[in-house]
């Protein structure tokens, strides 16, 4: 797959996925496939990072292998790990004696199980996604940097995996903590920001089937109004389409009207949000 430019990118992104790229995005993700290099993208939590990452896959027709970050991420849940069971049950099989001389066919790549790192580099090509990259621990953006500087994952009793065709990187962060600058040196970057209310509603009627241009529009203005208030959670544009798809199904067409109060479940997500969120989406004189 070859892109002529990042607006070839951009709209084959909406035409595959249905996803809106902003051009800063589109270049950043043009510029880092054309360069084999890491994209990483921070940005408030629901501004569709990891969401971008899918979107790839399907315009480069592959899949996404994805590791999922967190404290105490270790190289057996991200590289590879063994089919102990399966190996014990060989050796059961054999019989009862001496079997020391089956014991390197017990290090056969058949029982090998590929987790998402060495499945994308050893059955490449594929979207290798780092999600929530900042919740991880040094040892495994050590891990990380050996993996992207070489495509390369050693398994000791089998020998050295290289990539024939090196996964596209999506490194997530929700800036809980900076990433090193060895990271940083290797990755091109994008900030999302959320979208302007346009391009907002227009992504809200992509995502939801028969939400009107006029409450589309309605939503996204609500959603700009309420990323400006300082709530403990301001709406993330995942929470506005759950909204949007909510009152949608509460019967809305051309306006909100009275089901936004019934809804307000998938905005407020801290009860300190609660009436702010209820003032902007919900008029004086219509509250119960």
């Amino acid at each position: 797959m070859t892109f002529t430019s990042a607006a070839d990118l951009a709209h084959r992104l909406d035409e595959a996925a249905g996803y809106l790229a902003e051009p800063g995005l589109a270049a950043a993700a043009y510029l880092a496939y054309r360069g084999r290099r890491p994209l990483l993208l921070e940005g408030a939590p629901g501004v569709g990072k990891t969401a971008f990452a899918g979107a790839m896959a399907k315009v480069l027709g592959t899949r996404v292998e994805r590791v999922q970050c967190h404290a105490g991420l270790d190289a057996e849940r991200v590289l590879y790990d063994w089919n102990y069971a399966a190996q014990m049950l060989a050796l059961r099989a054999a019989g009862e004696g001496d079997h020391s001389d089956r014991l390197p066919q017990l290090w056969d790549e058949k029982y090998l199980i590929a987790r998402p790192i060495l499945s994308a580099v050893r059955d490449g090509p594929a979207v290798l996604l780092i999600d929530e990259f900042d919740r991880a621990e040094d040892e495994f953006e050590a891990l990380l940097l050996q993996v992207l500087d070489t495509f390369e994952v050693t398994v000791p009793e089998l020998g050295t995996f290289t990539a024939q065709h090196p996964p596209f990187v999506v490194l997530t962060s929700n800036r809980t903590r900076e990433a090193h600058d060895a990271i940083k040196r290797r990755c091109f970057y994008h900030w999302i920001r959320h979208p302007a209310p346009a391009r907002e509603a227009e992504i809200l009627r992509r995502h939801v089937l028969g939400l009107s241009p006029e409450l589309a529009g309605e939503i996204a203005g609500a959603m700009a109004q309420l990323r400006r208030l300082e709530l403990a959670k301001p709406p993330s544009l995942a929470e506005a389409i759950d909204f949007a798809r909510a009152v949608t199904d509460l019967g809305a067409t051309d306006g909100m009207g009275d089901v936004a109060e019934a809804a307000l479940g998938t905005l407020v997500k801290q009860h300190e949000d609660e009436e702010a969120v209820r003032t902007v989406l919900v008029p004086q004189q219509r509250r119960p």
